[in-house]
């Protein structure tokens, strides 16, 4: 029987979690959320995804002696000049909830026609084998859509209700969960990801 490895996950969303913990299945990795280790909330303070996943992975794996998997992932706008960025979970502020998040954007998109509300989700992952690694593996995807006005679908989370996929004329939201782990920004991230990983172990 193959021994299962541990891979802490520097996050507390259970949505991330749960897609996360689906997609390392097969790989026999168990990914357990930083917070069955005690594990504080790293301070994100990086200007970029990369620099945001990289505080995190390295907090986690800092905290628990173990390897860890961080991704800092967002969506941008392109009428808004690329926001909400780094700061879509925390949009409408600190204490924010999804629906605040969603109501600011759409406010902010009011004046925008529909065929120029183009954005995209932006998934960075990194993995470290410890706090002190000098190479943290770096994947990132890309999954390009357009914001909607009013909300359709009840799976995701985040602002997946409001993310028009137009080749398919649904929102992120009305994807069956192991569709959109096929095809999201993070899917896209993490076959890099695990790719990377699997080279590197197998050079190692």
């Amino acid at each position: 029987m193959t021994e299962r490895k541990i891979v802490v996950l520097a996050s507390n969303n259970k949505g991330k979690l749960r897609e996360f913990a689906a997609m390392f299945e097969p790989l026999h990795i168990d990914i357990r959320p930083q917070a069955d280790y005690g594990i504080p909330e790293a301070e994100e303070t990086g200007l970029t995804f990369v620099e945001n996943a990289i505080l995190k992975a390295r907090n986690a794996c800092e905290h628990s002696g173990l390897p860890a998997m961080a991704d800092d992932s967002g969506i941008e706008v392109d009428a808004l000049q690329g926001a909400p960025g780094i700061y879509s979970a925390r949009y409408a502020g600190p204490e924010c909830d999804d629906q605040a998040n969603n109501q600011k954007l759409v406010t902010a998109l009011r004046d925008v026609p529909p065929l120029e509300r183009s954005a995209r989700y932006r998934a960075c992952l990194i993995y470290m084998r410890h706090a002190a690694d000098p190479a943290p593996i770096i994947a990132e995807g890309v999954w390009e859509g357009r914001i909607i006005d009013d909300p359709r679908g009840k799976n995701g989370f985040g602002y997946d209700p409001y993310f028009l996929l137009p080749d398919r004329g649904i929102t992120s939201a009305e994807l069956p969960p192991e569709e959109k782990n096929r095809i999201s920004h993070r899917a896209i991230a993490l076959r890099i990801l695990l790719e990377k990983i699997k080279q590197h172990d197998a050079h190692s």
